[in-house]
């Protein structure tokens, strides 16, 4: 892998469209690894596309919206380079046991014509539950990490349109549940963590890494045209089984590529050279 110099960036600002203080989290490991300039911009309300308190489903995909906050910032800052982060909650992929966070970085440069993506995912600080007493609530509030992670309460159901957002100190909490619960017909109220980043210390940890991914591959350049963004694009399987010799699902090989010229180099995995029977589908069907 050859390492791209950080000079390629160094002076270039980079735009970064939020509202929910990401530019603090990602300035100093950018600047420092690429010598660019972030500018930040909150010129445009990003809860039009999406809210994860769902008054606004996001459009499309968690890589198009971040594609749009790019589009966005470079426009708003009138810059060649625009950054943007999108992250996502769900089930874990592994036992839909616990939250999962998926974090998405995007890196736009328009001059060179490429787009790089930095990822990131793991458990989530992402709970929810209906509440009818005081005891009930500082229970919840508990398991929910606050107060540094922060609560949305809200009447009655989980879709009712009156909530408070960013709750982030008892005093505050206790006046939202009163408030809520005297709107409420049945007397319930609905608490969750506020997942914005500024709101979420465990989401903004993913975010970082996300960040360390993309630099990552910022700083990997491409043998050939020297562009930022050489990394691996595929995996080739085809590993044998060390029992039966079978070819397993495990990956031989891998492909890294350019995104600005397309050259492409395959790699052998060296990491090992049998599969273990346990991933073999003829040995462990």
């Amino acid at each position: 892998m050859s390492t791209a110099a950080p000079l390629f960036y160094q002076g270039r600002q980079v735009s970064l469209l939020t509202q929910h203080g990401k530019q603090d989290l990602v300035r100093a490991p950018l600047e420092a690894a690429l010598g660019c300039q972030l500018v930040h911009t909150d010129g445009y309300d990003t809860d039009q596309l999406g809210t994860f308190t769902r008054e606004l489903t996001r459009a499309g995909s968690q890589l198009d919206a971040a594609r749009k906050k790019a589009a966005i910032g470079m426009a708003l800052t009138d810059t060649s380079v625009g950054m943007a982060s999108e992250g996502s909650f769900g089930p874990d992929p592994f036992g839909a046991f616990m939250p999962w966070n998926t974090e998405v970085v995007l890196w736009v440069d328009r001059l060179s014509g490429i787009e790089v993506t930095g990822f990131a995912h793991g458990p989530a600080q992402s709970l929810h539950r209906m509440v009818s007493s005081l005891q009930e609530l500082e229970r919840f509030a508990a398991e929910a990490g606050f107060p540094e992670h922060h609560l949305v309460l809200r009447p009655e159901h989980p879709e009712h349109p009156d909530m408070d957002k960013g709750i982030r100190d008892r005093e505050t909490l206790l006046k939202a549940f009163h408030l809520a619960q005297a709107k409420s017909a049945n007397g319930a109220v609905f608490v969750e963590n506020d997942l914005r980043s500024f709101c979420n210390p465990t989401r903004q940890k993913t975010i970082l890494k996300a960040t360390g991914d993309l630099i990552q591959k910022l700083l990997s350049a491409c043998p050939r045209c020297e562009t930022p963004g050489y990394w691996l694009s595929q995996q080739i399987p085809g590993l044998p089984c060390r029992d039966c010799g079978l070819l397993t699902r495990l990956p031989k090989a891998e492909v890294w590529s350019c995104k600005k010229c397309g050259h492409e180099e395959h790699r052998a995995v060296h990491t090992q050279l049998w599969a273990d029977p346990a991933r073999c589908d003829f040995c462990n069907p």
